[in-house]
């Protein structure tokens, strides 16, 4: 029998690298969007933040303040939220606010504009919930 020097740990090693390979690239986003995972957390940003003009919302939808890593909707006129602009699926980055949801590209997770919970999958768990305040037109983190 021939005598084989392959030291065993490189071959798994190797295996496994080019495994973890093929998954990172095969990952693509949902409906070719553009969002993001993010491998490395921005600092959110602080109370006191100012992220735009409550006139920027439109009753019945909302705002990506992508700078910012929130999203701010008005379910009703003079009623405001905002929630992490993070899916919690896999930390992309929603994208657009339309037809009542919060959207995320990646995979086609959907939140309520009202609470942020998961109004279609993969994700489970609703965006979380920021706090905000609405004076002289100004929408500014609480």
């Amino acid at each position: 029998m021939p005598e084989d020097d392959t030291d065993p740990a490189v071959t798994r090693r190797t295996a496994l690298a080019a495994a973890s390979a093929g998954l990172v690239a095969g990952c693509s986003t949902y409906g070719g969007g553009s969002g993001t995972a993010s491998s490395a957390a921005a600092p959110p940003p602080a109370a006191g933040t100012e992220l735009g003009a409550s006139g920027d919302i439109p009753v019945g939808g909302g705002k990506v303040f992508a700078d910012k890593q929130v999203v701010v909707t008005q379910p009703a006129a003079g009623t405001f939220a905002a929630f992490s602009a993070i899916c919690t699926h896999q930390g992309c980055a929603v994208d657009a606010v339309a037809g009542g949801t919060i959207n995320c590209p990646c995979h086609g997770s959907k939140f309520k504009i009202a609470d942020g919970s998961v109004a279609n999958g993969p994700a489970s768990q609703a965006l979380e919930k920021k706090n905000v305040t609405v004076a002289n037109g100004k929408i500014t983190l609480a």
